[in-house]
């Protein structure tokens, strides 16, 4: 039995011995390859250091064009939306003037529409006029001998009137000659004036003449009514067809205004979406950066965290090398070669 205890405790022994040396060889091997890669990692994060400093350059410089296309960008939207307010108030007048101008449209339609209406009325009673007035020249017939005796017809004297009248009115005349003919119109008015006075008399007896006469002046009168009707609804047609032409005349010139402003609308908003993209462009370029930037940061953290690890592993092999000498190990010293897998 003691010596099967033996030969087990040599196995034993043997075998704890094996387990150290591999564990030992492991480390060792350990060690030198984070040496390796600490070397590599050294010259790894200098190229870092250079890059982030080249990327945090970069990135002012985009950064700065970046806000400098979104200043022009908002200045340029600000602009679009004063010309789209201007637009808008120039074409809401344009509507209101039209709108107006319409209703003069409908107004003009409306007092034309009363001028046919009275002209045709006149018109009608025009006709009736001139057939009394044919029956009265009927019913007062002058002799021959009367005309001998008197003169020109009555007709040819108020034609004559007439004619006189208006040439003193719109003659070019001296004084001298306007004074003979103003007492030419007063004489042939009073020539005029008596022979109709004689003329009534010759005829007060006569009932036909007079019910004649009487539905002529009737018809006259209602002529001469229907006529001053038409011409106060032709004058209201003609002043609401200015006020209409006055009005479509501003509301062409206010939408040349508008096409005006709508024309500066699109061109701000063209600049201003141009600038939008720019900016864009170089925000999304800043964003491509920061990650590159990120990238190389996280980098240099998982390096330090390999440096460290490889630090512990370097002070836990001396540790390993004093404990295999029968150095006494603190508690520390137990911990640090936990940490670093020898336990």
């Amino acid at each position: 039995m003691k010596e099967v205890d033996v030969e087990v405790q040599q196995n034993s022994e043997e075998v704890q011995q094996e387990e150290v040396e591999t564990v030992e060889n492991d480390v060792i091997e350990n060690v030198e390859t984070e040496e390796t890669e600490m070397q590599t990692t050294e010259e790894d994060e200098k190229e870092s250091a250079e890059r982030l400093e080249t990327l945090e350059e970069k990135r002012s410089i985009v950064n700065n064009d970046a806000d400098k296309h979104r200043k022009l960008r908002d200045e340029y939207h600000a602009m679009t939306k004063e010309w789209k307010s201007k637009r808008d108030a120039l074409n809401s007048q344009v509507r209101e003037l039209v709108t107006e101008a319409g209703k003069c449209r409908d107004e003009r339609d409306q007092f034309n529409t009363l001028v046919r209406e009275a002209k045709a009325q006149r018109d009608e009673w025009n006709v009736k006029v001139s057939e009394l007035k044919g029956k009265l020249t009927e019913l007062r017939p002058e002799k021959p001998e009367d005309k001998e005796k008197s003169g020109p017809s009555l007709e040819e004297m108020k034609r004559n009137l007439r004619r006189m009248e208006l040439e003193q009115q719109t003659g070019v005349l001296t004084k001298a000659a306007d004074d003979k003919l103003v007492k030419l119109i007063s004489q042939l008015a009073k020539q005029i004036e008596d022979r109709e006075s004689e003329m009534e008399s010759s005829t007060e007896h006569n009932a036909e003449y007079k019910e004649v006469q009487s539905h002529f002046r009737e018809a006259k009168a209602a002529a001469e009514g229907f006529h001053t009707e038409m011409s106060k609804n032709a004058d209201l047609a003609q002043a609401a067809h200015e006020k209409m032409i006055s009005l479509y005349d501003q509301a062409d010139r206010l939408r040349k205004e508008a096409d005006g402003a709508q024309a500066k609308l699109v061109e701000y908003k063209r600049l201003g979406d141009e600038e939008h993209r720019m900016h864009i462009e170089l925000v999304r370029s800043i964003q491509d950066t920061d990650r590159e930037a990120s990238t190389i940061r996280n980098r240099k953290s998982n390096a330090r965290k390999k440096k460290a690890e490889a630090d512990n592993k370097k002070e836990a092999k001396e540790i390993f090398e004093r404990f295999k000498n029968g150095d006494k190990l603190s508690t520390e010293d137990l911990m640090a070669l936990q940490r670093s897998g020898y336990l």
